[in-house]
Formats: C-alpha cells, structure tokens, sequence
C-alpha cells in the first residue's frame, strides 16, 4: 500500500513548484486584502435582525453585479478552503468570500460563523489595527 501511494505521490511531482508558488501568492494577497475587507464590514452588521442583504434583480446592472459578486464570493470561498491545507488565513477568507456573496439564509449562516469567539477576536483584532470599531454582535 505504501508503494502505491509514494508511486501515486511520484506521478504528480512536477505541480509542486506551482504548489509553492500558489501558496505565496495566497498568502500575500490574504495579507493585502483581507484588511481591507474586514475594515469595510460595518460594526452594527451582525446586530441587525432585519437582512439587508436580499437578492434583488431589478435590472441588467444589477443582476450582473451580482452574478460578479457571487463568483468573487466563490473564488474567495475556495481559496480559503485551500488556505486552510496551505499557509494564509483560511477561516477569514471563506467567511469574507460568504459576505461578500448572496444566497438564501446568508444572514443566519454569516452571525453563526461570527459568534465563534476564535473567528470573532480574529476580525476586532484586524479592525482594531486598521483603527476601525470592533464588531458588534447580539
């Protein structure tokens, strides 16, 4: 069985260089960006009980926007699903990539996720060094 998987592991050998830089490339965008994002949630955001993030469609404009958003939305999802084998900020990077995307029950799925303390000091933690007020949750 060890046979098989070293000779299975040998196969693939040559995607480890782009492997590598792939996971450098992550890290340092999740360090530029992730900042950013985390700085333009609102601090009320996980308050409100009211969604203010419907799905609406009420033109061309808009129905492109959110296709735009969605598909950002997934692209971040996966990349923290890979950052979490690979180095980078995994959890804060599916959780942007949730925000920044619509779905049905979005909102419930989004205050779930920020009530965990791990994730929740690791978001005042970022906005506190870019000199934004923590977040709020009930």
């Amino acid at each position: 069985m060890q046979e098989f998987v070293l000779y299975s592991l040998n196969n693939y050998s040559h995607f480890l260089p782009y492997l590598a830089v792939a996971s450098v490339v992550l890290i340092v965008v999740s360090i530029m960006l992730i900042p950013k994002f985390v700085a333009q949630i609102p601090c009320d955001y996980f308050v409100s009980t009211k969604n203010s993030n419907q799905i609406k469609h009420s033109s061309f404009r808009a129905t492109v926007k959110t296709c735009i958003q969605n598909l950002l939305g997934i692209f971040l999802i996966g990349v923290g699903a890979l950052m979490l084998l690979l180095p980078g900020q995994g959890l804060l990077t599916i959780l942007l990539g949730i925000l920044i995307s619509d779905f049905p029950g979005k909102y419930k799925f989004e205050q779930y996720l920020v009530k965990k303390p791990a994730i929740l000091n690791s978001l005042n933690w970022i906005r506190r060094k870019q000199n934004v007020p923590e977040l709020y949750i009930k």
